[in-house]
C-alpha cells in the first residue's frame, strides 16, 4: 500500500472528478506505478477531508478509464499499462489502424471511399493548365495571401438549405482530414480529452492522439451518438471537443435527426465543449436535417471537401468556423500542413467557382447511385445498411463469421475490405460482426460486381472453407 497523498486544489469541477484525474496524472508520470494498491477509501477520505462518496465515485471513474481494477475485500489495484514490443525491441505502431499501409497490386480496392472516376481528369487539365499560366509566379511559391475567391468558394460549397456561412467565417484546407486536425489543434492543447462516436472515421482519433490529445468514446445507435451517454462522458470526463459525423455517418450510415442534433447541441453548451461536424460524406445528399452549424453556430466547426463527392486528389476542403477563431484555426492548419499549395487551393476554388464541381458532383451521385444497386442487388436476402447517396454498405456478417477473420478471407481472394476495428475508437462496446464495403475506386462497374460476388460466395459458403496458412 502506498502513502500516496492526492493535492485537491488542482484541477477545476467537482471534488471526485479532481481526484480522478489527480490519479490518472500520477499513474501517467509514474508516481503510482502497475500494482500500487490505493488508500481505502474511508482512510482517504479522512486524509483528505472529503466524503466517502466522493472517494467511492473517484475510483469508480478511474476503474471506467480501465485505469485500476477493484475486488470487494482486496482494495484498489493500478493496471499495468499495455505496451505492444515488436520482437526487434522497436515500439509497436499504434497509429495505423488495421489497413495495410501498401496494400498489395492487384486487390480489388473495396477499402476506401474516394469520389469515383466520372472523367474529372480533362476538368481538371483544363483548369490547371490555366492556373499555371496566369497565375505563375504564385504556382511556383509558397502561398502567401488568401484571395477572397477561395473563400468565395469555400462558402458557397459549404451551404445547405438555409444555412449560408458568410466568406470570412471560411478556412481553405489542404483537405477535410486536414482541417479536422488543424480545428483540434487550434481548439485543445495536449492532455485535453475528445470526444468521439464509439464507431466513426478513427483516422481522426488516432491523428488526435499522435498530437498528445486523448480520446474518449460514446455510444451510438441508430440515430447516432446516444445523448443520454454524452451526457455522462461530459459529466464525468469533461471532454473539451466532440467529433461528429451527423449526416451518413462513416461506417453506419445513420443520418441523426434534427431533435437528437438540438439534445447534443444543449449538452454541449451545458458543459462547454467544441463540435466539429464532418460533413464530407453529407455533401452527397440532397438534403438533410439541420446542420449543427446552423444550431449552434457559436461553437460549431463546419467541416467540408470535395475528397468524396468532386475528387480526392484535389485536396480541396473548407471550415466554416466561428468568426473570433478564424485566424487560429488557419494558423493551427498551416502550422500542421506546412501551408496549402497555391495550385491546389485554386484548383478548388476554380472547380466551386465555374459549376464545374456541380456537374461533376451530380455524375458522382449518380454513379454511386448505380453501385449501390449493384451491391444491393449481390447482397439481397443478406442483412446490410446502404443508402443511394452513399459509396459503401454496411454489412452485418452471417454465423459464425467475425468481421477480422472475413477480412483476411477477402484478401485472400483479392479483395480488400474495411473490418469493424478499423473504425473503433477504443475497446469499449460489444461486437457488431459487421465489415464496410465500398464500391468507388474500382475503375468500372464490371470491376466492383466482380469484386461484390467473390464476397458474396464467401457468405454463401461455410467458414470452415477458409483457412490462411500464411
Amino acid at each position: 500500500m502506498t502513502n500516496w497523498l492526492p493535492n485537491l486544489q488542482r484541477g477545476s469541477g467537482p471534488l471526485y472528478v479532481r481526484l480522478a484525474d489527480q490519479i490518472e496524472r500520477d499513474i501517467e508520470n509514474g508516481t503510482l506505478t502497475p500494482g500500487t494498491k490505493l488508500p481505502p477509501q474511508r482512510n482517504l477520505a479522512y486524509d483528505v477531508g472529503v466524503t466517502i462518496g466522493t472517494v467511492s465515485r473517484a475510483y469508480s471513474l478511474v476503474r471506467q478509464r480501465g485505469l485500476v481494477s477493484g475486488e470487494v475485500g482486496r482494495g484498489t489495484y493500478v493496471l499495468e499499462r499495455i505496451r505492444t514490443v515488436r520482437p526487434d525491441g522497436v515500439q509497436a505502431q499504434p497509429f495505423g489502424g488495421t489497413r495495410s499501409p501498401l496494400p498489395e497490386p492487384g486487390k480489388t480496392r473495396m477499402d476506401s471511399t474516394a469520389a469515383p472516376n466520372v472523367g474529372q481528369a480533362e476538368v481538371l487539365t483544363r483548369i490547371a493548365e490555366r492556373i499555371a499560366r496566369d497565375y505563375p509566379a504564385d504556382v511556383a511559391s509558397y502561398t502567401r495571401t488568401l484571395p477572397t475567391r477561395w473563400l468565395e468558394a469555400g462558402s458557397q460549397w459549404l451551404a445547405r438549405g438555409d444555412w449560408n456561412p458568410q466568406p470570412e467565417t471560411i478556412v481553405p484546407t489542404l483537405g477535410g482530414h486536414a482541417g479536422i486536425l488543424a480545428t483540434i489543434a487550434a481548439m485543445t492543447v495536449p492532455g485535453d480529452r475528445i470526444a468521439f462516436e464509439e464507431y466513426t472515421y478513427s483516422h481522426v482519433a488516432r491523428s488526435a492522439t499522435v498530437i498528445g490529445r486523448r480520446l474518449l468514446s460514446v455510444a451510438i445507435d441508430e440515430e447516432g451518438m446516444v445523448p443520454e451517454d454524452f451526457e455522462r462522458v461530459c459529466a464525468q470526463q469533461h471532454p473539451r471537443l466532440v467529433f461528429l459525423v451527423p449526416s451518413l455517418h462513416n461506417p453506419t450510415l445513420s443520418i441523426m435527426p434534427e431533435a437528437r442534433r438540438q439534445a447534443i447541441v444543449d449538452i454541449a453548451r451545458t458543459h462547454n465543449v467544441w463540435l466539429i461536424e464532418d460533413n464530407i460524406y453529407g455533401a452527397l445528399l440532397d438534403k438533410s436535417p439541420p446542420l449543427f452549424a446552423s444550431l449552434a453556430p457559436e461553437r460549431t466547426f463546419h467541416v467540408g471537401s470535395l475528397s468524396k463527392s468532386i475528387a480526392a486528389g484535389v485536396r480541396g476542403g473548407w471550415i466554416a468556423s466561428p468568426l473570433p477563431y478564424v485566424s487560429r484555426v488557419l494558423t493551427a492548419h498551416k502550422m500542421i500542413t506546412g501551408g496549402i499549395p497555391f495550385l491546389l487551393a485554386e484548383l478548388a476554388a476554380q472547380l466551386v467557382l465555374s459549376g464545374e464541381a456541380r456537374s461533376i458532383h451530380a455524375r458522382v451521385r449518380a454513379e454511386i447511385a448505380a453501385r449501390e444497386a449493384i451491391a444491393a442487388s449481390v447482397f439481397a436476402g443478406k442483412d446490410f445498411t446502404s443508402h443511394p447517396d452513399a459509396p459503401f454498405v454496411w454489412l452485418r456478417l452471417p454465423e459464425p463469421w467475425l468481421s477480422s477473420t472475413f477480412k483476411q478471407a477477402a484478401m485472400e481472394e483479392d479483395v480488400l475490405v474495411d473490418d469493424e476495428d478499423e473504425f473503433k475508437v477504443g475497446r469499449t462496446g460489444s461486437p457488431l460482426h459487421r465489415v464496410r464495403i465500398a464500391f468507388t475506386v474500382p475503375e468500372s462497374r464490371e470491376t466492383v460486381t466482380r469484386g461484390l460476388r467473390k464476397l458474396r460466395s464467401l457468405l454463401d459458403n461455410p467458414i470452415s472453407g477458409f483457412d490462411n496458412y500464411g
